[in-house]
């Protein structure tokens, strides 16, 4: 695409995910326009349809007929909100990139704020919703500990890292690539790559249409994510050290098995069980931790020799103005 080819770059483009939210859409739409009337610029409002099953889809044509601003990402199936995000990211033409929900828990009066301290400087403003109105055992202490555990690991201390409303400056949003639960680990990511970070609080409504799409469940997938986080901002240019931690393990009790069977082999009647189950377990933990020693090696020649491939899109097509009017 040639420089005149080029679509205009925007003041802000506004990132919010939805997935059956058909009640919500119109209420969002009004709520935002409302919002950034005033506050910036140019704008666009970037709705990702994350395989929605219900009318979203059809809600979102209503509003595609009658604002040019609005920019539609169809997904084919259910990919997930960090999947959605990252599409958003992709597709954003604004300076200034701002992320919320789709449900109307976000206040979208809380973006003028927001812009004012990226304007003050900071590449990353996040929300804190102090006065959450959520459920508290299945939403209010999981977030608590998450958050908790992120700053521990992480060191960087944010109050609410799961709250979606967040602005970033573009040239920052577009280097991060983002998979499975990570979108919530975004803000800590970019701090420690030297982005500076500041939180805002803002107002968190309780859902009025819609059930929420998250509960107990994705506990394990947060704490796996955060595993994957550590072993990222600690390990990434030297992998073998990772794998070399994860081995240690093995090779003590692979050591403590060897010696036992020895001491077995020495002591034990002939014929007792003991002299083909030790030194089996012992055999088996040797080749773990030579296993994980290997993958160690193979990481680092990856790391050091191997190239970064795009994955394909997983979109099944992106709209602009009405829907349906072109395909790309």
């Amino acid at each position: 695409m040639s420089v005149a080819e080029r679509p205009p770059e925007l003041d802000l483009s506004v990132v919010v995910p939805l997935f059956d939210e058909e009640d919500n859409v119109e209420p969002l739409y009004a709520e935002l326009t409302a919002a950034l009337g005033g506050a910036v610029g140019s704008y666009e409002l970037v709705l990702v349809d994350d395989g929605s099953r219900d009318r979203t889809v059809e809600r979102l044509r209503g509003i595609c007929e009658r604002d040019p601003r609005v920019k539609v990402l169809k997904f084919r199936r259910n990919y997930g909100q960090t999947a959605a995000l990252q599409a958003g990211f992709d597709a954003a033409r604004g300076r200034v990139v701002v992320t919320l929900d789709g449900d109307l828990q976000n206040d979208p009066r809380d973006i003028a704020a927001m812009l004012e301290e990226i304007d003050a400087g900071f590449d990353v403003v996040t929300g804190w919703r102090r006065d959450r109105k959520d459920v508290w055992l299945t939403r209010k202490l999981p977030s608590v500990a998450a958050n908790w555990l992120i700053g521990w690991l992480t060191g960087v201390r944010i109050h609410d890292n799961g709250c979606t409303l967040k602005a970033y400056r573009r040239d920052v949003v577009k280097r991060a690539r983002l998979y499975s639960e990570m979108h919530r680990f975004l803000a800590p990511m970019l701090s420690l790559s030297g982005c500076r970070y500041r939180e805002v609080e803002v107002n968190h409504r309780a859902r009025r249409f819609g059930e929420s799409k998250y509960g107990l469940g994705r506990i394990w997938k947060v704490f796996l994510d955060l595993l994957t986080v550590k072993m990222l901002l600690r390990f990434a240019t030297h992998p073998a050290a990772w794998f070399a931690i994860l081995g240690f393990p093995f090779v003590v009790a692979g050591g403590v098995a060897t010696v036992l069977s020895f001491y077995l082999y020495a002591v034990a009647p002939a014929g007792e069980p003991f002299e083909i189950v030790v030194p089996s377990i012992a055999a088996l933990l040797v080749v773990a931790a030579a296993n994980l020693v290997l993958f160690g090696m193979f990481a680092e020649l990856v790391v050091r020799f191997g190239d970064y491939r795009e994955t394909e899109p997983i979109l099944t097509r992106v709209e602009t103005g009405a829907l349906g009017a072109g395909q790309s």
